[in-house]
């Protein structure tokens, strides 16, 4: 097999930007052997800078950063992507000038206005690069605009790792199920959530208690609003919507119900008459979008316990196809951009 060179640069040096790095070191060869493809990072920016080198940069100049992102961790964040130390590059600087074929957005999601990652993207595309990205705000708020404007482009974009992490939900429906027609998707979409409530109803510990217990795992942010209001869960139901059905949909679309009232005894109850409840999102070809508690049967493909993601697939021809995976977790989730990156390779 012929190798191909494809070269990246990564927007956002966090966990999951991190993660990525660390999977090229220890798997390059094992990819190129298998998928005839040599990936070198050629740039790396984030909050202390930009570095580059268009032969692809050293392990020993990864791994500095890396020390120094530990040595500053906690440190108020800059307003942009610049350091005197490293190139003088901002971020979108490199994305335009450094010449490289994928950009993988891995900056925190904001769903407020999508940035930056949004204006990364839009660069990205139309300075001719393919794109991966992990980032759910710019997917969610303009999923329509930025899968437009990379078709205009003839360019990839590829989210996969948006919508439940290292489970391939959405390539298992842009791929294996091509030629269905979707009908509808259901399933929980974050594992912060189905970790909370799998430890209430095994143990009956209160939610306050089993909260905390997730934060000190790290299961939990330390501010976990998004997870436990179905938040987190909308904007991956949107990408889906707008992805599978081509809904157009956003936010404010979805009806959103959280699991903070749950309560021990609703669980108990439930758990009597042969149900859980989980935190269901659920997206139909009629365009209803909704989050909420749902009773799930006990034998339902959708009761999976602690961190787990699922999602039930319903389709015309193949019928329902449910798929099951790690959700979250920052090494799960660079997995899924490895593996957009190979697709578009």
């Amino acid at each position: 097999m012929k190798e191909k060179t494809v070269r990246i640069s990564i927007a956002g040096f966090g966990h999951v930007g991190g993660g990525v790095a660390e999977i090229v070191r220890q798997k390059r060869e094992e990819i190129a052997r298998i998928h005839g493809i040599n990936i070198k990072i050629v740039g790396i920016a984030d909050l202390r800078g930009v570095i580059v080198d268009e032969n692809g940069l050293s392990e020993d100049a990864i791994l500095k950063l890396k020390r120094e992102k530990r040595k500053r961790k906690g440190e108020e964040a800059e307003d942009i992507y610049v350091d005197t130390n490293t190139t003088g590059m901002t971020t979108l600087e490199m994305i335009r000038e450094v010449e490289h074929e994928i950009m993988v957005e891995a900056t925190p999601t904001n769903i407020v206005d999508g940035e930056p990652g949004l204006s990364h993207i839009i660069t990205a595309l139309e300075s001719g690069r393919h794109v991966v990205t992990s980032n759910k705000g710019p997917m969610a708020l303009e999923s329509t605009r930025l899968i437009e404007l990379a078709a205009k482009k003839g360019k990839e974009l590829r989210f996969g790792s948006t919508v439940g992490g290292a489970t391939p939900i959405i390539s298992l429906i842009r791929e294996n199920l091509a030629g269905n027609r979707i009908i509808s998707v259901k399933g929980i979409l974050n594992g912060t959530c189905n970790y909370i409530l799998t430890r209430m109803t095994e143990e009956g510990l209160p939610y306050e208690h089993v909260l905390k217990e997730a934060q000190e795992l790290g299961i939990a942010e330390a501010d976990p609003s998004k997870d436990v209001s179905g938040i987190d869960t909308a904007l991956k139901l949107v990408i889906l919507a707008n992805f599978v059905f081509g809904l157009n949909a956003s936010y404010k679309d979805v009806e959103v119900v959280g699991i903070e009232e749950i309560t021990l005894d609703a669980l108990k109850l439930a758990d009597d008459a042969g149900y859980v409840i989980k935190l269901i999102g659920a997206v139909d070809q009629e365009g209803d979008l909704s989050v909420r508690q749902r009773l799930v049967p006990k034998e339902n493909p959708l009761n999976v316990g602690g961190t787990l993601n699922v999602a039930t697939i319903r389709t015309d021809l193949a019928g329902d196809i449910t798929i099951v995976g790690k959700g979250a977790g920052p090494i799960e989730t660079a997995s899924a951009v490895i593996s957009d990156i190979i697709s578009i390779g």
